[in-house]
């Protein structure tokens, strides 16, 4: 009905299914005859519509989500952040060497479990944020 990844379309098939009191099976077995012309029952249809709708709204941005409980000290923010900048800036003069490159993996993974953050950009972000909002 929606064009979707195998994953997500057997995610709406179980939620559906839970819903509408139906193992998986059942549920797609109602689905094929819905295509076929049969009717669906109306608490089927309803099931299947409401997984769709779940499945299609956006989750939340993480900030929403979770936030960090303890953020770390300011001087500890700015000088994870100025070594990340720092690792960044000699891996650009020499982009070939893989000690550089090692070093600023290092620096965004540090960076990173600092900021309870998942990306770099994550990370980099917040950090700005903790610092601007310190001073």
């Amino acid at each position: 009905m929606t064009p979707c990844s195998r994953r997500d379309a057997k995610r709406v098939l179980a939620m559906a299914a839970e819903t509408a009191h139906l193992t998986p099976a059942a549920m797609a077995a109602a689905m094929v005859a819905g295509s076929r012309g049969v009717p669906i029952p109306a608490h089927v249809e309803r099931a299947l519509r409401g997984a769709m709708e779940t499945a299609r709204t956006p989750a939340p941005p993480p900030e929403a989500v979770r936030g960090v409980a303890l953020l770390p000290s300011r001087p500890r923010t700015e000088q994870v952040l100025s070594e990340f900048r720092k690792r960044q800036a000699l891996l650009a003069a020499s982009p070939s060497d893989r000690s550089a490159r090692q070093a600023l993996d290092d620096a965004a993974y540090t960076l990173c479990v600092l900021l309870g953050r998942t990306t770099v950009h994550d990370a980099v972000d917040a950090a700005e944020q903790h610092l601007a909002a310190s001073t």
